[in-house]
């Protein structure tokens, strides 16, 4: 069974996300896009786990339907930021759970470490290691996977407070992380150049504050398993057996790609923010570090290096963004859509215009 998966998302409890994340219309953009299989995003929030648990039904399998029918997980994001070998430390997580009563639980634990109820992705001062060590308690089947793993602020690798390999920020409960989040700004050749990153499974999704089909399922991770439930994706992303890929948009599209200073209009290469010594020629002040740099920093191979076992990797945009890029339109307007539904129409969704079309077609 083919699965196209968009597992990072959020709801409208979520900071800086659109008042119209909801269900129905996840649901609906992620058919215009060609997705069947999405995260729930933000399980932790009181008022979002209601709706999920009026809107979506457990049959056992650990994949959730909505009336609709498509297929959910049970999923969140969390911010720790804490303390650890004398540095600040801010790393997001996500988190998968296989029912609503594990998620009773999880948010039992998050509830008597602090609130839960301002934001979807709630902030808590757990060390890595401590929060998996603690949903392991819970349940062995409660998957925890660092997200957008290389974003200065906070991400694993991050150049602002993060750490230099998985094992140093989660200790001795690294051995129960299998799977890393790339984010927009890196892709697979990228993490390649790592080599403590192959026994990982990389995987992409879109991390979306937004329901439109530009921006859900952006990114995507595929997945072919003989049947659809929560112990054979788990078991995917644990062994590597099942994953197929991803989708994946050019680093450069990532607003951390690049080093810069967004207030003073900078965006330097590595190279030219070396010259500079990381100092931006406009304020004088320490440059944002992206991605590209500090990959250099960490990699122990040269560009161009492809692991034994690496999984494939389709690199697009999206096409409502090719079609107002190619019409020197915004990509909400009504022409843009027109031209987009002709394709939709034709083709059926998004990704199949772009992954099974004929370019001739």
């Amino acid at each position: 069974m083919e699965i196209i998966s968009d597992l990072h998302l959020h709801s409208k409890y979520s900071r800086a996300t659109s008042k119209n994340l909801d269900i129905k219309n996840l649901e609906k953009w992620a058919r215009v896009k060609g997705l069947n299989l999405l995260g729930t995003g933000d399980f932790t929030h009181p008022e979002w786990i209601k709706e999920l648990k009026t809107n979506l039904t457990e049959d056992g399998s650990g994949i959730l339907k909505s009336s609709g029918g498509m297929d959910f997980v049970l999923q969140t994001e969390v911010s720790m930021i804490y303390s650890d070998m004398g540095r600040g430390r801010r790393v997001h997580n996500l988190i998968l759970a296989p029912n609503f009563e594990v998620v009773d639980q999880i948010t039992e634990y998050f509830l008597s470490k602090g609130r839960i109820d301002y934001d979807g992705r709630p902030i808590f001062k757990i060390p890595c290691p401590d929060l998996v060590e603690s949903m392991r308690k819970i349940s062995d089947k409660i998957e925890v996977i660092p997200a957008h793993i290389w974003t200065p602020w906070f991400g694993l690798l991050g150049s602002m407070g993060g750490f230099d390999s998985v094992k140093d920020a989660f200790k001795d409960q690294s051995k129960h992380i299998h799977a890393l989040e790339t984010g927009l700004s890196s892709d697979p050749p990228m993490n390649w150049r790592l080599s403590s990153l192959d026994k990982y499974s990389l995987v992409s999704f879109s991390d979306s504050h937004s329901f439109w089909p530009w921006r859900i399922g952006r990114e995507a991770t595929l997945f072919d398993l003989k049947k659809l439930s929560y112990n054979n994706l788990i078991k995917s992303l644990r062994t590597k057996e099942g994953l197929k890929g991803t989708i994946e948009v050019d680093p450069a599209y990532g607003k951390y790609h690049w080093d810069g200073h967004r207030n003073c209009n900078v965006c330097l290469s590595p190279k030219d923010s070396k010259k500079l010594g990381k100092i931006c020629p406009k304020c004088g002040k320490e440059m944002t570090i992206g991605v590209e740099y500090r990959v250099d920093e960490l990699a122990d191979r040269k560009p161009g290096f492809k692991p034994k076992g690496a999984k494939p990797f389709h690199k697009l945009i999206p096409v409502s963004e090719i079609i107002a890029k190619l019409m020197g339109a915004g990509i909400a307007t009504k022409k843009v859509w027109e031209e987009f539904d002709k394709l939709k129409n034709a083709f059926g969704t998004d990704l199949n215009v772009l992954l099974k079309s004929s370019e001739e077609d």
